[in-house]
């Protein structure tokens, strides 16, 4: 099975992190790996790109006419991938050098559709100690109550995510009226809405495979209280959006939310009490707080999306 990874990129200042999620696709313990980078419109970036990537037969290298923003290079990528599966990866994340090799396992072992693994932090500027690992989501990590192993989930972050490309494709890739250039720039989660999708026309979610790890760079900016607030507020405000674009979309952060309310916070709340400590109460305290944004978040999405 033949699998093409798609990488964008457009950004000067970050290109050596490009350049390490490069090297982590063309470094995959799996043989049969094309990597398509699709450079979004910035002709100084696509040049060096040439001038570092253009050597290789397994590399494509295409740049956009214009800024068309991060959905539709993806798209404009798996119009150009030859693999049977097409993978997402981040411009500021790693690849463990068997994440291909653990997904298809899901499409050999499990007839997968689709399939994505785990995001795991690397805190360039250091874990932020009052961030509670429920809500490490808004970094883009994988959080605790996401899922118990390997299973069927709606989705999983868009910088850990594969389909089969016919799938994709039957499906029209990723609705690029969601966030970027185009769309509402508010908006978040394109891969939500797209599996989703491939929920109603297929029956069936992604394939989630723990073992298939990225590795996700968390930059000292998103470490920043205030970004953190404001992260979780357009998450809300996504959620209630996503609950009118796609209805049948918002079961997953339901059942999160009770298992938030009903057994992370009271075990919390036991352990603070059992063995009070500043950090405990720190995190409990943010947990709420970021609770309440979200909230505040989704409740503004209402009065936005109706």
């Amino acid at each position: 099975m033949d699998v093409s990874v798609i990488l964008c990129t457009y950004d000067p200042g970050t290109y050596d992190d490009f350049c390490e999620a490069a090297t982590s696709v063309l470094e995959q313990t799996y043989d049969s790996v094309e990597l398509v980078i699709v450079v979004d419109g910035v002709d100084a970036v696509y040049e060096r790109v040439r001038e570092d990537f253009g050597d290789r037969d397994d590399i494509v290298i295409h740049c956009n006419d214009e800024n068309r923003g991060l959905l539709a290079s993806r798209n404009r990528g798996v119009e150009l991938a030859s693999g049977d599966v097409v993978a997402f990866l981040d411009d500021d994340a790693v690849a463990d050098e068997e994440w291909i090799e653990f997904l298809l396992e899901a499409y050999e072992g499990e007839n997968a559709i689709a399939a994505g693994g785990k995001m795991t932090p690397r805190w360039v500027a250091g874990r932020p100690e009052f961030l509670p690992e429920e809500f490490y989501w808004l970094v883009g990590v994988t959080h605790r109550g996401f899922a118990d192993g390997a299973g069927e989930v709606r989705n999983t972050f868009g910088s850990n995510i594969s389909f089969r490309r016919d799938v994709f494709l039957n499906l029209g890739g990723f609705d690029t009226d969601i966030g970027g250039r185009k769309g509402d720039k508010n908006l978040q989660g394109g891969e939500t809405e797209l599996c989703a999708r491939m929920q109603r026309e297929y029956g069936r979610g992604v394939w989630y495979v723990p073992d298939a790890a990225v590795e996700h760079k968390v930059f000292e900016y998103r470490t920043d209280p205030k970004w953190l607030l404001e992260r979780a507020f357009w998450q809300g405000y996504s959620k209630r959006a996503m609950e009118t674009l796609v209805p049948d979309s918002s079961d997953e952060e339901s059942a999160f939310l009770g298992t938030l309310l009903l057994d992370f916070v009271p075990h919390r709340a036991h352990r603070l009490a059992t063995d009070p400590t500043i950090g405990r109460a720190t995190q409990l305290l943010a947990l709420v707080v970021f609770t309440v944004v979200v909230g505040v978040g989704y409740l503004y999405g209402v009065t936005r999306y109706r």
